[in-house]
């Protein structure tokens, strides 16, 4: 029995071996049909030996597993998204903000592609691929381990000396010769062929048989590790290890000293770019040393210490046929361009965004002109100029409305603000089944069994006019309306009786407050730990919250002057939703009324852990020096001018020994 164990280990051994020397180092050490015949050898001695079986033998790339409700997995490091920039001057601008936050130091930095794919975030323990999570709404994402598995150059055994546990996180990308081939094959058995490899590659890694997987030729290119005391100073050293580990990381990845290099990086592929093997939607560039990035921490959506660059968008012209509006959830009045049908990055645009009506006027449109189109950040259509020498007729100018296309209300346009809006938001039936169908979604209380079309359904046979009346739903009600038999009835009541567990912060971002997204209402739900605790507060204590400006906090304190919003508030907490951040125990109340910033690099734990720390204390983070700051917690990097600014005010600066001795740690 042990010589089969053997036997089966050395297999293994071996292909994983081929796979490392393929994929890592473009040595192609066995013929195809050497190694497909050694790969068939493990599967027949597996399938008869299955006590020897294991979930990273090579023979699993082969897929099989059937995946029916992929599992929801919280990230253990969110998965940011990047701001863009568009010029060489925001590119100087963006590294001119970033010395100024290192208190002058001028960092290297890397440049490397922006793979068009999909994001994907690799565990791996003691060498072995342990999950495979897609990237999500940032925060949590869905568990596609099996399918994962199948694509041949994410390593299921790492070679090399790689820490215990982390994470590699890169992009699920279709090589463009891969795409061709199998929309050959499609088109060659009578079905359409996929549009781009970008939405073919995301839809590839959510296909329940992980057969079918395998068959897609995907491919995962990394491009950055996550994860404690990995032992590495810079990110590209913490890539070129992970290459020797057995991962993809492209050598077009490179350090860059200067922004004339980033700029030679940047012009270097915008001529080169159409002969790479896979798509690319531009360049990123990363602050190099993993202490800096730390340093300068991350926004409400983006790290400071990364930023992607734009190539200018693929433009097409088409014609503009008519304008319809759009009612938003807030009651903001979308234009939208209807155009002729036309290809452009892979994909058929019908519709495009006009924005507003400053927009309208500012390209004079007629219906009837030739425009063109390009995608915004090449997701979003959005038309950019007009052919003046292919003109629609004068009498065909493109009016902005004057009233709401739903409710009939007149518009009105805030001062200072772009877009017009319909202020009646009780009686506007797009805006009321716009806010409960926010509330019941993924990102917010996640209500399964209830879907858009029946949040409308239900609105119009009077059964719910807002959030609050999902909890007094009755099934009797439910029951005799269209499409809604015994078992959906059910399976609603359940998903929305089940909402209440949601926590807190899901709860607050989905109230469809303007300007709270997923991450304010996060950040806002940790810092006042309670709904009664964020009604109470003022402007100042608002804008006192890390990444919490005038714009959110004014927002705020007028949706809470609402009388309708505080009833509605009022009939969630009856109904047993959550209204307070059961995340955050008090430790004790050492903190209790102290405002504390934490600044620099520490030894013993990160900023976001001595952050908690204060929290679970009873204090508050502060994101900036002020009057009211009680101590600085400062770490190794503590800006100079942060000092000054301090000692000028006569605040208190404490080290991290120091701050862990007050709350006896």
């Amino acid at each position: 029995m042990n010589d089969i164990k053997d036997k089966i280990e050395a297999l293994r051994s071996k292909l994983h071996y081929y796979n490392f020397e393929y994929y890592v180092n473009d040595k192609s050490l066995i013929s195809d049909f050497d190694f497909d015949h050694l790969m068939k050898e493990l599967q027949v001695l597996e399938e008869k030996n299955s006590e020897f079986n294991d979930l990273n033998s090579p023979t699993q790339r082969v897929g099989g597993h059937v995946t029916k409700n992929f599992k929801t997995i919280v990230h253990a490091e969110r998965m940011y998204s990047l701001g863009n920039t568009y010029s060489e001057d925001e590119i100087r601008e963006w590294v001119d903000r970033i010395v100024k936050n290192l208190d002058g130091k001028v960092p290297s930095f890397t440049c490397e592609l922006k793979y068009d794919g999909a994001s994907i975030n690799l565990t791996y323990k003691n060498g072995y691929l342990l999950k495979a999570v897609t990237r999500g709404d940032g925060t949590q994402g869905d568990e596609v381990t099996a399918n994962a598995k199948t694509i041949p150059n994410i390593p299921l055994k790492l070679q090399g000396n790689y820490p215990d546990e982390f994470e590699i996180r890169g992009e699920i990308v279709m090589p463009l010769s891969g795409f061709s081939a199998l929309n050959e094959s499609r088109v060659a058995a009578g079905e359409e062929p996929y549009m781009n490899p970008r939405n073919t590659a995301s839809g590839s890694l959510k296909l329940q048989d992980s057969k079918e997987t395998a068959q897609r030729p995907l491919s995962c290119l990394l491009y950055a590790l996550v994860g404690k005391n990995l032992g590495f100073k810079d990110h590209y050293q913490a890539l070129v290890e992970a290459r020797s580990w057995g991962f993809t990381v492209p050598n077009t990845l490179v350090k860059a000293d200067t922004i004339e290099d980033i700029l030679k990086y940047i012009n270097s592929w915008e001529n080169k770019r159409n002969e790479l093997p896979f798509e690319i939607d531009g360049i990123v560039i990363k602050v190099n040393d993993l202490r800096d990035q730390e340093l300068l921490g991350f926004t409400a959506k983006s790290p400071r210490w990364a930023i992607s660059y734009k190539y200018k968008a693929e433009q097409v012209a088409t014609v503009l046929e008519t304008v319809s509006y759009q009612v938003g959830r807030t009651g903001a009045i979308t234009p939208v361009a209807n155009l002729t049908p036309v290809l452009l990055s892979g994909t058929v645009v019908k519709r495009a965004s006009l924005h507003n009506a400053d927009q309208i006027d500012k390209l004079d449109l007629r219906l009837g002109d030739q425009v063109y189109v390009e995608k915004g950040g090449e997701i979003i259509p959005k038309i950019v100029g007009v052919n003046n020498a292919n003109r629609g007729l004068v009498e065909d100018c493109v009016t902005y409305i004057n009233s709401c296309p739903d409710c009939e209300t007149p518009l009105v346009r805030i001062e200072g603000e772009a877009q017009h809006y319909c202020p009646n938001i009780s009686g506007c039936s797009t805006q009321i089944i716009g806010k409960i169908q926010h509330f019941i979604g993924r990102t917010a209380m996640d209500i399964e069994g209830l879907g858009g079309e029946t949040v409308a359904l239900l609105f119009h046979e009077g059964l719910i006019n807002n959030i609050a009346d999902l909890y007094s739903l009755r099934g009797s009600d439910i029951l005799p309306l269209d499409r809604m038999a015994e078992k959906s009835v059910e399976n609603l009541l359940i998903g929305v009786e089940a909402s209440k567990k949601q926590p807190f912060p899901k709860v607050l971002f989905g109230l469809g407050i303007r300007f709270v997204g997923a991450t304010v209402a996060k950040r806002l739900a940790t810092h006042f730990i309670s709904m009664s605790n964020l009604m109470r507060a003022n402007i100042e204590e608002l804008v006192g919250v890390d990444d919490i400006g005038q714009r959110i906090a004014q927002s705020l304190i007028h949706f809470f002057e609402e009388p309708s919003n505080i009833d509605l508030i009022e009939r969630l907490t009856q109904s047993g939703v959550q209204m307070e951040n059961k995340s955050i125990l008090l430790t004790s109340t050492t903190l209790e009324g102290k405002n504390i910033m934490v600044s620099g690099v520490f030894e013993t734990l990160s900023r976001n852990e001595l952050k908690e720390l204060i929290e679970q204390n009873g204090g508050k983070v502060s994101s900036s020096i002020s009057s009211k700051t009680s101590f600085i917690v400062a770490g190794e990097g503590m800006g100079p001018s942060k000092k000054v600014k301090a000692e000028k005010l006569g605040i208190p600066i404490q080290s991290e020994s120091s701050f862990l001795s007050m709350l006896s740690l």
